[in-house]
């Protein structure tokens, strides 16, 4: 029989990563809804719809003018309680001198400090009113409370904007860094909750829906306090710079949590494992170009490349394509793949 023309592959050492996989939405630290803290027309907005200001940038400002009126009424009648206050004081010490001589009956002494005490609480109240005043001109000058996108704009300006309303001018979200919230099984969590008290900084890797496109990279921040029972999933939470707008909030994403690195294993491509009912096995490219069935026991897959922890050693030489027309001693001509199994996260 002339020799059946396959592919082959060397298995090598190398190392290979232990992933978790999840479900994942993109989920911002930080996302503040801005409404007016007064009453007011709004007159000017400072900033563009998408645009990214920093916390304390001006974004849009009430008619300040009704507060800095009231300003103007709380100074002058303070200047008026003042002056209240101070003759009062003025006709105390006098009342004080005279009761001395026996000149004023006590009970006019008493009228006159309990008249000192209600102008210090007239003139404390004045005060009141202007810090009020001067606090309503401050919240008629919007400020972002974070740094953050702001979205559109829900409030156009020359519409009067009322606090009872509660209606809200724009939303702000922190995009710089962002979260990803995501589960894992509940069979696999001591094995992450062992290594992240152990004070490892376990890597995380964000993929698009067909988990082909590795959006960004980032670390576990923390974990969830309670599995949900319903699911048998915790959630956590990873973080990521997200520098370049690769995630954006709210958008699903497949996020693979590194678990495990594995360093100088046996590595062999997938598509060289077979499968029967009681076994998994490969086809091995013996030194007088026949295969044999190889029996394997087989440890992490990842990608392309599975660990294979017995069965094989490195330099075998295995089929990965063209099996369906072998069997045990048939005769091949194997054409070797040239080039190393890729390490897992490169």
């Amino acid at each position: 029989m002339p020799a059946t023309l396959v592919t082959a592959a060397t298995a090598h050492k190398g190392d290979i990563g232990v992933y978790f996989s999840g479900l994942g939405a993109v989920t911002p630290l930080y996302t503040v809804t801005v409404t007016s803290r007064v009453d007011g027309q709004l007159m000017n907005v400072y900033y563009k719809e998408g645009q990214t200001v920093r916390k304390g940038e001006l974004l849009a400002e009430i008619d300040p003018r009704p507060f800095e009126v009231q300003l103007k009424q709380a100074e002058g009648q303070l200047i008026k309680d003042q002056a209240n206050l101070q003759n009062a004081r003025v006709d105390l010490a006098r009342y004080q001198e005279l009761i001395k001589r026996n000149a004023v009956a006590e009970q006019q002494l008493a009228t006159q400090q309990a008249t000192v005490v209600q102008d210090e609480g007239i003139v404390k109240t004045d005060q009141a009113m202007i810090d009020s005043a001067k606090l309503n001109l401050v919240y008629s000058r919007i400020t972002a409370p974070i740094t953050g996108r702001v979205g559109l704009r829900l409030v156009d300006p020359g519409n009067i904007v009322l606090t009872a309303g509660n209606t809200p001018l724009m939303v702000l979200t922190q995009i710089e860094p962002i979260s990803v919230i995501f589960t894992i099984a509940e069979d696999q969590v001591p094995a992450v909750v062992k290594r992240f008290r152990a004070g490892q900084r376990l890597q995380v890797d964000a993929y698009d829906r067909d988990l082909k496109k590795k959006l960004s990279q980032g670390y576990l921040l923390t974990l969830d306090n309670q599995i949900d029972q319903t699911t048998g999933t915790l959630k956590l939470r990873a973080i990521f710079d997200n520098k370049d707008d690769a995630l954006f909030p709210n958008q699903f994403v497949n996020a693979r949590l590194l678990v495990e690195e594995k360093h100088g294993v046996t590595l062999v491509p997938t598509a060289a494992i077979q499968r029967g009912t009681q076994r998994t096995f490969v086809y091995l490219v013996k030194s007088d170009n026949t295969v044999t069935v190889r029996d394997v026991t087989l440890g992490t897959t990842e990608g392309d490349n599975v660990e294979v922890v017995s069965g094989l050693v490195p330099s075998d030489v295995v089929v990965t394509t063209g099996v369906d027309k072998l069997q045990e001693g048939s005769k091949v001509n194997a054409q070797v793949s040239a080039g190393n199994v890729a390490r897992p996260g490169s």
